[in-house]
């Protein structure tokens, strides 16, 4: 049976959620792989809206066993936060049905601190970070000082991690002239929250290898996009971690034979949020047309996201660096109505072609899109269910999406709802 990864194609925001949730009716194990709860996710259930963050989101599905691997940096605090906010909409998360990988490093009230002073300092400059210490975690995992949910049973070894942290972030907060952060408070707080944490904790890598030899069928999901990936986007303006399904296998404890199929969801048209380069970004009524329709504001910070044009460019890179073998195209409806539709086929910069996103930061702001002009669809898309329901240029465009991308369409949804999906190709299948 096929273990399937699931990454977005883009700068987020594409709509990985329902697909996700849509794919885990076929699943029994999913897993969150990288990233924090800066990354937003929403469900449409039979009418009832479920906001995710840090959780995977198969954990509304009944009989699934969800997973947080070792990938995720992990605020304990708002996933607590956020478990409770699910069980007052009637799905209980317990040790049954939640595991956390026990060498995924905690988020810190401390990260937040320094996430949002640095911030500050860099005025101007700053990256636009959601202030929610995923960076500065990212950076203790790699500096060697992070404090992990395993630790939380041993308060000598908190001690000792916390005095290593402090030696680092006062030192930068005494630099900024910002009041340094007391070792016995983060202490008690670790103290408090252990016996909280600590029943969801597990040697995640053992539990995934023995779904995987019993034949089960495991999910991997990703938050962000391929264009925030720490190395293959549109850096610096990107996020910590790596948002490739190559990731799945490295942030759950598996090898790379864990994955069978790549899906990378894709929204009809693009979007960003925050600062960074935007080749087909929109500032007219057709940008804002695309906001409104596709009520493109942040599940986790509220900020409007940035709208514009399908960039095949980008999509067709990330298809490559991820080895994504099929898409889910997630809001075509938005896109009815529009007498023409543009897509972005190729890049011209100081009047050189490019056929790809350079790597050079200056290089990116210089971009200008090159369009092709598709002619639109004046019926309605939401809430099809099949291919016959489509209208025929609405077909057309998807058709010319896969040949610009070099990728075929796995599935198709048309609305929020859950049901409201097409597949194409099933893929547990392979």
């Amino acid at each position: 049976m096929a273990n399937v990864v699931v990454v977005g194609s883009q700068w987020g925001d594409e709509g990985k959620g329902k697909i996700v949730d849509w794919l885990s009716r076929r699943a029994n194990v999913v897993v969150r792989f990288q990233g924090g709860h800066n990354a937003g996710h929403t469900l449409v259930i039979d009418g009832v809206t479920y906001k995710l963050h840090m959780l995977p989101s198969g954990v509304v599905r009944p009989g699934t066993l969800s997973i947080i691997g070792n990938g995720v940096v992990l605020d304990p605090w708002s996933l607590l936060k956020e478990i409770e906010a699910l069980r007052q909409q009637g799905v209980e998360l317990t040790p049954d049905n939640l595991r956390i990988a026990e060498n995924a490093p905690l988020i810190l009230p401390l990260h937040r601190n320094l996430d949002v002073r640095r911030e500050e300092a860099l005025g101007k400059a700053r990256i636009g970070t959601t202030g929610r210490g995923i960076g500065p975690a990212y950076e203790d995992k790699v500096a060697r000082r992070a404090i992990r949910v395993g630790d939380l049973s041993e308060p000598t070894v908190i001690a000792e991690k916390v005095d290593r942290l402090l030696f680092h972030h006062n030192t930068l907060l005494r630099g900024w002239g910002f009041d340094e952060l007391k070792a016995d408070e983060i202490i008690a707080d670790l103290t408090d929250l252990a016996p909280r944490i600590l029943p969801f904790a597990d040697t995640v890598w053992r539990r995934l290898d023995e779904a995987r030899r019993a034949g089960r069928r495991i999910l991997y999901e990703g938050a962000q996009g391929i264009l925030l990936d720490i190395d293959h986007g549109t850096y610096p303006y990107v996020t910590s971690s790596n948002v490739v399904a190559a990731q799945a296998a490295t942030g759950s404890g598996q090898g790379p034979g864990a994955v069978d199929y790549v899906l990378g969801i894709t929204k009809a048209y693009t979007t960003r949020v925050g600062a960074g380069p935007f080749p087909t970004e929109l500032h007219d009524a057709d940008g804002r047309r695309l906001g409104e329709r596709g009520h493109e504001f942040g599940t986790t910070t509220g900020r409007a996201r940035r709208c514009g044009w399908f960039d095949a460019v980008l999509v067709r890179q990330t298809v490559k660096v991820s080895g994504i073998q099929g898409i889910a195209l997630t809001k075509l409806d938005v896109l009815d109505g529009f007498e023409a539709l543009k897509v972005c086929t190729g890049y011209e910069i100081d009047g050189e072609p490019f056929d790809h996103l350079p790597a050079c930061s200056i290089k990116q702001t210089r971009i200008v899109p090159r369009y092709e002009t598709i002619p639109g669809w004046r019926e309605s898309t939401r809430g099809a269910r099949s291919w016959a329901d489509l209208p025929a240029q609405a077909v057309k465009y998807i058709r010319r999406i896969e040949e610009l991308i070099d990728a075929p369409v796995a599935m198709l949804s048309t609305s929020p709802e859950r049901e409201d999906t097409i597949l194409v190709h099933d893929p547990f299948a392979d």
